[in-house]
């Protein structure tokens, strides 16, 4: 039997609107968390050293990249977060037309 392709699947999948709708809907937590990670390892920090530098558990840093994580996290996280890795946090607007 042969294995299908990840982003061949993906493609045949995101031809259903209702599927389509849902991943448009959980995109853009799944950016961040995304981002969250790159920033992390661009840094050379452990999950245990970000958790040591914001002064709590592994696991909530842990839990805040996690894809399925079910709580979202709040911006006053998010914000400490980037500054326990030396950045700013910049949020951006953009129309649906210019996407």
């Amino acid at each position: 039997m042969e294995r299908v392709d990840f982003s061949d699947f993906k493609k045949e999948a995101l031809k259903d609107p209702e599927v389509r709708e849902e991943y448009e809907k959980l995109k853009p937590i799944y950016e961040l968390r995304k981002q969250l990670i790159e920033l992390r390892s661009k840094a050379g920090l452990t999950q245990e050293e970000v958790a040591d530098r914001l002064h709590t558990k592994k696991s909530n840093i842990s839990r805040l990249e996690s894809a399925n994580s079910k709580s979202s996290p709040r911006l006053s996280t998010i914000k400490e977060y980037a500054h326990a890795l030396g950045y700013e946090l910049k949020i951006d607007f953009i129309h649906k037309d210019q996407e």
